[in-house]
């Protein structure tokens, strides 16, 4: 078993929970008809957020794998055309999660804590809530 995580497009997914999980669901099928390690088939957003991901944890997969199979950090990241699942070593989860959700904030994705029973979802958004929060993006979650 992996620690699983998954940043996502915001404007192809739902924003409702159990509408949201049938989305997920469906893309993790993998019945898209390309090569899953591969990020020239991602969103311009996916894509700068995979580039920097790869910094932390390295691609096992694809044309940008890493040659160290012995490092804990080299991460199976599939990758769709709305979606990038990543599949982490346990040992290194309580550093994958908060460095996956700050590059998904930073490159304005959404986030899906998959290995969680009820996983947070987080997706960019603007708040009309105080000062600050005109010029901040903010995450809506569940």
């Amino acid at each position: 078993m992996s620690f699983d995580l998954m940043v996502f497009e915001p404007s192809a997914a739902p924003t409702e929970r159990a509408k949201f999980m049938e989305w997920y669901q469906a893309q993790t099928e993998w019945s898209e008809d390309h090569s899953y390690q591969d990020h020239s088939v991602t969103s311009p957003a996916l894509k700068a957020w995979f580039e920097e991901m790869i910094e932390f944890f390295p691609p096992m997969n694809g044309p940008l794998a890493s040659d160290d199979p012995d490092d804990e950090k080299v991460t199976d990241h599939c990758i769709g055309k709305e979606v990038i699942y990543s599949a982490f070593a346990w040992s290194v989860a309580e550093e994958a999660n908060p460095k996956m959700r700050e590059l998904a904030i930073k490159h304005n994705v959404g986030f899906f804590d998959v290995s969680a029973e009820q996983g947070e979802i987080l997706f960019p958004g603007q708040s009309s809530r105080g000062a600050a929060a005109k010029s901040k993006p903010w995450w809506k979650f569940w």
